[in-house]
Formats: structure tokens, C-alpha cells, sequence
């Protein structure tokens, strides 16, 4: 009969856990790549939390898009992420800008997540994760990374966020917006 070793289970344990997290962190880097600055924004049409269709080349008429992917509804650090945008809902609005919330949850559950943190934005349901994988914001196990787009009224990307710090990145985009409309009002 064979013994059991503490120390043996302990250290498969932490190789199994340490893997798992470097996966997560690596997420999308065997998915499509990120889409470019430069490129033309590809067109979706998604349902809002509320169950109506959203559709980007309609939305981008009314101005620019702020395009974000996050990872789950209701985990500390997207509700952090989506109450910033909310808190600044506003600015981004009066500075010509809409702001899309994109991630794989069901209409549902976005639902219920843009009612308990009375967000003032939309959220975009992907369940099969096609718009996230077009966008390369695919990560692990049919989750979205957090990515951002920052989508000019002309529909083409002019910034893409990879590496997001949700404490300040609401903030950042809007100093984008309000520098893209800038850029557009020299001659």
C-alpha cells in the first residue's frame, strides 16, 4: 500500500494553482489578436441589457463609441470598472461620445447587473462570444478580457486598451475623447 505524502500533494497543489492563475493572466494570447489602431471598427449587432438590438454602424452616427470588454458581471473588479464609466456617464456624453459594455453574460444577467449598480450606459450580451473573438478579446473558458476600443464617429479604431487599470482608465478615456474631438475640429 502506498503512503501518502503531505508535502508531495501540497506541492502538486500550488504547480496546479500557479498554472491555472498564469492561464488566466495569459487569457487571450492564443485567441485572435487584439484588433489594430488605424483599422476599420467591425460591425455587430448585439442585444442591450434591456432585450433590444444595439448596432455599431448605427450607434457610431450619433458620434463615438467607447467599446469595452470585461470579464463577468458582478465581480469586484468589472462592478469597479462599470461604476467609474457610470460616475462619468455624463462627461462622455456631452463630449460626443456613447459607452458600450461588452462581455459573454446573457441579456439577464446584464440585466440584473445594470439595475443593482444603476448603470447609465448599455451592456451588450455575447453569449457565444462571436464579437469578442472578431475584436480579439477573447480569454479563457468563454470569458472576455479586459480590452478597450476607443471608436472615432467615422468608425474606425483609434485606440485600443490592453492593459486596463480600472481605477483610472475611465478617466483616461475620457481625455482621449475630448482630445479626438480636438483633432477634429483643426482644419
Amino acid at each position: 500500500m502506498r503512503t501518502i505524502n503531505m508535502t508531495d500533494i501540497l506541492v502538486k497543489s500550488l504547480v496546479c494553482v500557479t498554472v491555472f492563475f498564469m492561464a488566466i493572466t495569459l487569457g487571450g494570447s492564443a485567441a485572435a489578436a487584439l484588433l489594430s489602431e488605424g483599422t476599420r471598427a467591425p460591425d455587430f449587432t448585439l442585444k442591450n441589457y434591456d432585450g433590444t438590438d444595439v448596432t455599431l454602424s448605427q450607434e457610431l452616427k450619433k458620434g463615438h463609441i467607447v467599446l469595452y470588454f470585461y470579464p463577468k458581471d458582478s465581480t469586484p473588479g468589472c462592478t469597479k470598472q462599470a461604476c467609474s464609466f457610470r460616475d462619468l456617464a455624463e462627461e462622455f456624453r456631452l463630449a460626443g461620445a456613447t459607452i458600450f459594455g461588452i462581455n459573454t453574460d446573457s441579456v439577464e444577467s446584464h440585466k440584473k447587473f445594470h439595475e443593482k449598480q444603476k448603470l447609465t450606459f448599455s451592456l451588450l450580451a455575447d453569449p457565444e462570444g462571436e464579437v469578442t473573438k472578431t475584436y480579439g478579446a477573447s480569454g479563457l473558458f468563454n470569458f472576455a478580457r479586459r480590452v478597450t476600443f476607443l471608436i472615432d464617429s467615422e468608425g474606425t479604431i483609434r485606440k485600443v486598451y490592453p492593459n486596463v487599470d480600472i481605477s483610472s482608465h475611465a478617466a483616461e478615456l475620457l481625455q482621449e475623447v475630448r482630445k479626438l474631438n480636438k483633432e477634429k475640429e483643426k482644419p
